[in-house]
């Protein structure tokens, strides 16, 4: 399990925690096709990212 904000800060989308709430408050990232706006969400291994116009599955990226 990982929050949505440490997720995008592995994938180096957001390169920082500070950008990546920003990211997630402004609503531009997707948890299964829904905005999200909860930086502290937990993703399971099912979950996909959608950010910037690219989808990320969660247990493809990471490894439980």
């Amino acid at each position: 399990m990982i929050k949505l904000d440490q997720f995008l800060k592995y994938l180096g989308i957001a390169p920082t925690g500070g950008q990546a709430k920003l990211m997630i408050n402004d609503g531009n990232v997707q948890v299964n096709g829904a905005i999200e706006t909860r930086r502290g969400r937990k993703l399971v291994s099912e979950d996909q990212v959608t950010v910037a116009g690219k989808t990320f599955k969660v247990g493809d990226i990471i490894q439980e």
